[in-house]
C-alpha cells in the first residue's frame, strides 16, 4: 500500500499553525511567503498549488523546514527571504538595515498625493530613507518627480543604494545627516517626507524581530518622548521647503498628538493634520510649512 504524498498544503498549514502558537503576527502571510520563497515563486503561486493539492517534494520540505524553524526563532521574515513588499515594490533587506513596515506605505502614499499636480520639476526629499522604500516609491508612482534620499548608516545606505540600482529608478541616494543634508536645495523642495526614529528612550519594542534585528539607529527617537529626532528632523524640513512645500512625519501611534502640537508650537507649520494607518492608529503627521 503506498503512503500518500505530503502536500504544499499540508506543510503551509503545518507552519501557519507553529507559528500562531508562537504569537507571531501574520502566520497565514509568513507561511505561504516561506514557501514562496522556497520554491522560487510568488504568493499567488503557493496559494494557486495549494488549492490544486500539488506534492511537496523532499527538497521543499527540507528547506521549507529549515526556514519554519528560523522564523520560530523570530528571525524576521524579510531576512530569510531577503525581500520585502512595499506598495508596488519588491525590495531588497537584511542584517543592517530597518525592514520598511506595512504602515509606512500609508506615509509614502501622502507624500506621493502631496506630490501629485505639482508638475514636472517637483522635488521630493526622503530624510533617513533606510532601505529607500519610501524615495523609490514615490519615483515609480511618479516618474517625473525628481526624488532625493538621505541616509545615515552606511550599511542601510548600501541597501537603498543596491535597491534603487536593481529596480532602476533615478532617486538620489546620498550619505549623511537628515539634520544637516541637502545644504544645495534649503528653500527649493516641495515634499519632504521622513520614517524618522522615534521610540521613546527605555521604551523597548515587544517583537523580537524589532528589538533584536532593526538597527538601533533607526528605531529609537533620541529622548524620552521619542520627538527629540524627529523635531530635529523637521526642523531641517523647515530649512529645505519652500513657503507652502509640505512634510509628511510618520511617527509612533503614541506620538498623534505630541508630534502635531510640537509641530504647531514652533511656529513654524501652518495645517497640521495628522492621519491614522490602515490599522486605525495614529501614524503620520502632514504639515504646510508657513510664508
Amino acid at each position: 500500500m503506498s503512503v500518500p504524498r505530503p502536500t504544499i498544503q499540508a506543510a503551509v498549514a503545518a507552519a501557519r499553525a507553529a507559528f500562531d502558537d508562537e504569537g507571531i503576527a501574520s502566520p497565514e502571510t509568513d507561511a505561504v511567503e516561506l514557501a514562496a520563497f522556497a520554491l522560487g515563486t510568488d504568493a499567488s503561486d503557493v496559494r494557486r498549488r495549494m488549492v490544486l493539492r500539488d506534492p511537496a517534494d523532499e527538497g521543499f520540505l527540507d528547506t521549507y523546514d529549515g526556514l519554519v524553524d528560523e522564523r520560530l526563532a523570530r528571525i524576521p521574515l524579510q531576512h530569510l527571504t531577503g525581500r520585502a513588499h512595499f506598495r508596488r515594490l519588491t525590495l531588497a533587506v537584511g542584517p543592517g538595515v530597518f525592514v520598511p513596515r506595512p504602515e509606512t506605505e500609508v506615509t509614502a502614499g501622502l507624500a506621493i498625493d502631496a506630490a501629485s499636480g505639482l508638475g514636472p520639476d517637483v522635488v521630493v526629499l526622503d530624510l533617513c530613507t533606510g532601505s529607500g522604500a519610501i524615495a523609490l516609491a514615490v519615483k515609480d508612482e511618479l516618474p517625473d518627480a525628481r526624488v532625493l534620499a538621505v541616509e545615515l548608516s552606511d550599511l542601510a545606505h548600501g541597501w537603498a543604494v543596491a535597491n534603487r540600482d536593481r529596480l532602476g529608478l533615478d532617486v538620489e541616494v546620498r550619505l549623511g545627516d537628515a539634520t544637516t543634508a541637502f545644504g544645495d536645495l534649503e528653500g527649493d523642495v516641495d515634499v519632504v517626507v521622513s520614517n524618522p526614529p522615534y521610540i521613546p528612550v527605555g521604551a523597548v519594542p515587544v517583537d523580537p524581530e524589532v528589538r533584536d534585528h532593526d538597527p538601533q539607529v533607526a528605531l529609537y527617537g533620541g529622548s524620552a518622548d521619542g520627538l527629540a529626532v524627529p523635531l530635529a528632523v523637521a526642523a531641517r524640513a523647515a530649512v529645505l521647503l519652500r513657503p507652502g512645500g509640505v512634510l509628511v512625519m510618520e511617527h509612533a501611534d503614541s506620538q498623534g498628538a505630541s508630534l502635531p502640537q510640537a509641530l504647531r508650537a514652533s511656529g513654524v507649520w501652518v495645517e497640521v493634520v495628522d492621519h491614522a494607518d490602515l490599522s486605525g492608529r495614529p501614524r503620520t503627521t502632514v504639515a504646510v510649512r508657513g510664508a
